[in-house]
């Protein structure tokens, strides 16, 4: 049975890992995937390259995990609404998701995604969970509370989910990967969320929620 690690060692972990994932996520920006070596990411994150090598055997695993932690927020960052007022908790999390989407680096990383994952099959092998970022699974907690206190009937969590991130992400970040002068002020995202928030409480709101 494994030895489980001291507060110490886990703490020694978590910083190596962060070193790790901040200097791949700059030289990944910087050269490109095919460029990015894991000994170069070491050497950057000033660790060893069995450290590297034992929280990311491959360099798809690291992308991948410079993809997330790039749209990762801390829970204590987040709204967390209470049910009773769809559309405003849904405005509060759909403003988290817009903010998300435009962070430096978001949008760079999925134009690699993209542009590298046709020429390297492990890329595309890598599932890129998308659904594990924290403003995603307060999403899907909010809606099943909701729900849950019959201010909305929503059958499918995820389609629900899936259908107000689409309505955001349309507008506010896919055209910036076709057009790079693609920018809207923040009385026009806020505009583009509040009609997605509108378009769920029309479609699941409960008749005494409306």
């Amino acid at each position: 049975m494994p030895r489980e690690l001291s507060a110490y060692h886990r703490q020694v972990a978590a910083t190596n890992r962060q070193q790790i994932l901040d200097s791949a996520t700059r030289l990944f920006l910087e050269t490109g995937y095919d460029r990015t070596s894991l000994a170069r990411v070491a050497a950057s994150a000033g660790v060893s390259k069995a450290t590297l090598f034992k929280q990311f055997p491959t360099k798809a695993e690291l992308f991948e995990a410079t993809v997330l932690a790039a749209g990762s927020t801390p829970a204590a960052d987040l709204p967390e609404p209470p049910p009773g007022d769809l559309r405003a908790g849904l405005l509060a999390l759909g403003l988290a998701y817009a903010e998300l989407l435009s962070r430096p680096g978001v949008e760079e990383l999925l134009r690699t995604v993209i542009a590298e994952a046709p020429r390297f099959p492990e890329l595309r092998e890598r599932t890129f969970d998308f659904g594990t970022l924290p403003v995603i699974t307060t999403l899907h907690r909010y809606l099943r509370a909701e729900d849950a206190a019959g201010t909305a009937r929503v059958d499918d969590i995820d389609a629900a989910a899936a259908q107000f991130l689409g309505m955001i992400s349309t507008v506010v970040f896919w055209p910036r990967l076709v057009h790079g002068d693609w920018v809207l002020s923040d009385e026009e995202v806020r505009r583009v969320v509040d009609e997605a928030a509108r378009t769920m409480v029309a479609r699941y709101g409960a008749p005494a929620g409306r």
